[in-house]
């Protein structure tokens, strides 16, 4: 989603109200700045509790306009003005995942089962495999994200993306493996520095051929001695 179309915590809340108005009370919608503001400060069903001022909401809600999500109408015989949602044309889907989507702006992340009975109250999804069914476009596209089951639970949850600040996923942090105990070993000596045999070596090699010369030397001393032994 374009991020200049992304939501303030305020403006998540106000859409929020809207859809959920839409859907559970129809008679009274689209709301008026009155009803809105006390829909936006309502105690249930909402998370978290806001104490907002009706120029609070007015304010946010010209934002809203301005952002697409939401229109305004001057009823023929009323001065007073209304605000309706355009969260249907907006994300390009039907009315449960709409529905989803407010449920999920109005509370924050939500575990599968709360989550459908919740999105029940304003639109039919008789089991989890509906919310299953009714979740996967959500998932597709970008504008709800599953987060794994946090420390000491079982369930995952669904958190919407179109408001990134209103309700922070919480991320779960890794476990470090614990290093092994173990007791140190005897100190294992460093190894001795190797000698330059090059030197020695060649001494051995001198020393082959200082025996080598005085071998021949010998052997002619020998020929020469003999000659003069033996008689004429």
């Amino acid at each position: 989603m374009d991020e200049g179309r992304k939501l303030e915590p305020i403006e998540a809340r106000l859409l929020g109200v809207l859809v959920e108005k839409d859907f559970t009370t129809p008679e009274q919608y689209p709301l008026s700045l009155n009803a809105l503001t006390a829909g936006c400060n309502q105690k249930s069903n909402r998370e978290p509790v806001f104490d907002l001022s009706e120029s609070d909401v007015y304010s946010a809600t010209g934002k809203l306009i301005v952002k697409g999500w939401a229109g305004s109408i001057h009823p023929a015989g009323s001065r007073v003005e209304r605000f309706r949602h355009n969260a249907g044309e907006m994300l390009g889907l039907g009315r449960a995942q709409v529905a989803i989507v407010a449920e999920l702006l109005l509370r924050g992340p939500q575990q599968p089962g709360e989550l459908r009975a919740r999105v029940s109250r304003m639109v039919p999804v008789s089991t989890q495999s509906d919310l299953v069914d009714a979740l996967a476009p959500l998932l597709a596209q970008g504008l709800v994200v599953r987060v794994d089951p946090q420390p000491g639970s079982r369930a995952e949850n669904y958190a919407q993306t179109i408001a990134p600040g209103a309700h922070p996923v919480p991320l779960r942090t890794a476990v470090q493996p614990t290093p092994p105990r173990y007791a140190p070993g005897p100190a294992v000596p460093p190894p001795a520095p190797v000698a330059d045999l090059a030197p020695i070596d060649k001494r051995i090699s001198d020393l082959q051929d200082d025996v080598q010369t005085l071998r021949r030397q010998l052997s002619n001393l020998a020929w020469k001695l003999g000659e003069k032994l033996d008689p004429p």
